[in-house]
């Protein structure tokens, strides 16, 4: 299998995507059959080493990969960009751990989840870890074969220690781990992105990931450690990956308005088609040319983060905080444009059967996110801009 052709195939997939968009988020997870289907297309390989068999797939084209699913169901795109992108992590573990990943039963197409969201202790033990306690918003874990645990190093003693405590990633297999029943919301409800606990789970020593020197740059894997695509920042990475879910929830609603303005008019006025009236022409151009923008600001990040995997280029500071506060921007852009087109669409769009009602919950869930946030990623790069601590070490 390789990446040519890729977003093709996804395309193919888009009618069965948006037969099941529906059901997934009454259900509150993806169809299994549209993972399988999806994984049949390579999706899955995106990010993995190609010793595997993966395809070490052009970020660019993960981005349009991610949002032809996102134009049927952002839930599904979701959780298709959650298990790719977090293969990306698994490659930057120990060479060992990535034989656990890549060599199982599913191969290069395996579906690892994992959150940044400490919730979880480990305790060195056995030159390992024991690992206890929840992970929340674990995206996919209903279809996922390994999840990634962020876990704070805790002594054995229960003694407290001086200074933040350390955090890891620690590669458990699902089956290992209790899935709660707690995933219940109304945007990107399909997701499944409910709690996963972990009780006194041993973890060997090559499945642990430092966090810190992860996003520094620093990994223990020596196969990846000199490949330039693997020196693209995982922070950055997800603001790529995330415009993919706003562009194609943008996309959508353009493409649901437009095929409701020809058909219906607008109530208790004299026009038979909304199509014709001068307010539906301002409305349409308005949320064309904000989506138009978000897309330039999209294709700015990912040619940024591209050259510099490429030219082995550092990012100083401003660069990182002025990337994720463009992922946020570019959301509010998309969420603007949706929630104009969606005020104008009519009542009749509010039965649940009408795509546009989804698509402006599943994008204001979008925005809440709290890496996303864009009020939040603002403040970060103003404080940057002024000279200031930016308050966060996730740049």
């Amino acid at each position: 299998m390789v990446d040519a052709g890729i977003v093709e195939r996804i395309r193919e997939l888009r009618p069965l995507i948006r037969q099941n968009a529906l059901r997934a988020e009454h259900d509150r997870r993806v169809p299994e059959e549209v993972v399988t289907a999806l994984s049949c297309t390579g999706v899955h390989r995106m990010n993995v080493p190609e010793r595997y068999g993966g395809c070490r797939t052009p970020l660019r084209t993960q981005v349009d990969a991610f949002a032809e699913i996102a134009l049927e169901c952002a839930s599904t795109a979701w959780v298709t960009l959650s298990h790719a992108g977090v293969s990306y992590i698994a490659a930057l573990f120990p060479d060992e751990a990535q034989d656990d990943f890549f060599t199982g039963p599913a191969g290069p197409d395996v579906r690892i989840g994992g959150t940044l969201v400490p919730g979880a202790t480990a305790v060195p033990y056995d030159g390992g870890y024991r690992v206890d306690g929840a992970s929340g918003f674990a995206t996919g874990c209903h279809h996922a074969d390994w999840h990634l645990l962020t876990a704070a190093v805790v002594r054995a003693d229960g003694r407290p220690q001086e200074g933040p405590p350390q955090m890891l990633w620690l590669a458990v297999p699902m089956a290992e781990l209790e899935i709660l029943d707690d995933w219940d919301t109304t945007g990107l409800a399909g997701t499944g992105s409910n709690t996963v606990v972990a009780r006194n789970i041993p973890v060997p020593a090559h499945r642990v990931l430092p966090v810190e020197p992860m996003l520094a740059g620093r990994i223990p894997s020596k196969a990846n450690a000199d490949d330039p695509f693997y020196r693209m920042p995982v922070l950055l990475l997800f603001c790529a990956w995330t415009a993919a879910v706003a562009l194609g929830l943008g996309r959508a609603a353009l493409t649901q308005f437009d095929e409701r303005i020809h058909r219906r008019g607008i109530t208790y006025t004299f026009y038979e088609r909304q199509n014709e009236a001068t307010v539906t022409h301002l409305q349409a151009a308005e949320a064309r040319m904000r989506i138009s923008a978000a897309e330039l600001v999209a294709g700015r990040l990912i040619t940024e983060i591209e050259t510099k995997a490429r030219d082995g280029e550092p990012y100083t500071p401003r660069e990182r905080a002025r990337i994720r506060a463009e992922c946020g921007y570019l959301t509010r852009l998309c969420k603007e444009a949706v929630d104009l087109l969606a005020s104008a669409a009519g009542a009749s769009s509010l039965q649940r059967s009408v795509p546009l009602q989804r698509i402006a919950r599943d994008i204001n869930a979008l925005c809440l996110h709290s890496f996303v946030n864009p009020a939040t990623n603002l403040e970060i790069y103003g404080r940057v801009l002024s000279g200031v601590d930016p308050g966060t070490p996730f740049l």
